[in-house]
């Protein structure tokens, strides 16, 4: 099944260490929203207090739009950072996602550091694991028993061919993954969320992805981490360095990918993630048709500081949210749908 168990652990510290102290971001390719600009309402006729920014996403009620999303797990710095996000989704009653559980099926002893229900027992919480891996003797049998395993709502499968190419011994059979997401996807108890992991997914992806009965979709556009450049980062020999860096500002920004989705398919449950930065950005997904916004490197960071920084990124987070809405005359998120973007 791939790697060996100490080469996956090892591999997880390295993506910590590396989204953290080099410079992994996307320089040349952002997320699209600096495209969008809201119309600013002088006299919004709200009471500030009164704006509401709960939502419901795949039935279960959050009280922000707000998705810690999936980073880590298998490690000893890897169960102090989903402890404290754990802790800080219950907190404010955020979605949150788990980092690739392919280890706790390869090693078993390590699921404590991925196991948080117990921190966040009302989250909305969605397990993780490679679509590839499907290819790679996973089936519909240990799916279950990841979700299982840590009390998941929902499994995400995420789709990464490009960090796959770069990745020493990267996994790259992709051959008839459709067939097998479709049995997947038929036979879960949980929904199945598509989520790239920084590249993006195209309006017609989405399409083929919804026919085998994925019931979300997280774009995970291009914008934030290069995943081509934490992998070339990571890489021992030159050609995959190299590989890394020709690729690092590959693929379709965030918000293209959220216009393109929503406008086709306006009633699938929609993720927006890819270097979103702030809470006016994620109104601007909200506005675009995204139903949840996912960050990963905000949170990742203030996690490694202190449960106080995360607590005031939320704080921040949900602020901002709330000012967008007040400052367009927007009672709600359903009312930011109809707000006017211009482009």
């Amino acid at each position: 099944m791939g790697e060996n168990q100490t080469a996956t652990q090892t591999r997880k510290d390295d993506h910590i260490r590396i989204c953290l102290d080099e410079k992994v971001q996307c320089g040349n390719i952002s997320n699209g929203l600096e495209k969008y600009h809201f119309n600013h309402v002088c006299l919004p006729e709200l009471d500030y207090e009164k704006i509401n920014i709960s939502s419901q996403f795949l039935g279960k009620k959050i009280d922000s739009p707000l998705l810690i999303s999936s980073m880590t797990g298998g490690t000893t710095n890897a169960q102090l950072i989903n402890q404290r996000l754990a802790k800080i989704a219950q907190k404010y009653h955020l979605a949150m996602g788990i980092g690739s559980g392919r280890v706790i099926i390869e090693k078993p002893e390590v699921a404590s550091t991925f196991k948080v229900r117990s921190y966040a027992p009302d989250v909305l919480l969605f397990a993780n694991i490679g679509a590839v891996q499907l290819n790679y003797g996973y089936g519909y049998k240990e799916c279950l028993e990841l979700v299982k395993i840590l009390e998941a709502d929902a499994l995400i499968l995420h789709l990464n061919p490009l960090q796959e190419c770069i990745q020493p011994q990267g996994d790259t059979n992709f051959k008839d993954l459709l067939t097998k997401i479709a049995q997947l996807c038929e036979n879960l108890p949980v929904p199945v969320i598509a989520k790239e992991v920084g590249n993006g997914i195209s309006a017609d992806m989405a399409e083929k992805l919804i026919n085998v009965g994925v019931k979300s979709i997280d774009v995970a556009g291009a914008g934030g981490t290069s995943w081509a450049m934490v992998e070339s980062e990571r890489a021992n020999n030159p050609l995959q360095r190299e590989l890394g860096k020709t690729f690092a500002n590959w693929g379709i920004p965030t918000a293209d990918c959220v216009a393109d989705i929503s406008s086709k398919y306006p009633d699938i449950p929609l993720i927006a993630s890819g270097g979103i930065r702030n809470g006016l950005e994620v109104a601007k997904l909200i506005a675009l048709g995204a139903d949840l916004v996912g960050l990963a490197y905000p949170f990742l960071k203030a996690a490694m500081e202190s449960t106080q920084a995360l607590d005031f990124l939320v704080n921040l987070l949900n602020v901002e949210i709330k000012t967008t809405l007040f400052c367009t005359g927007s009672k709600d998120l359903s009312s930011l749908h109809q707000n006017l973007i211009i482009k």
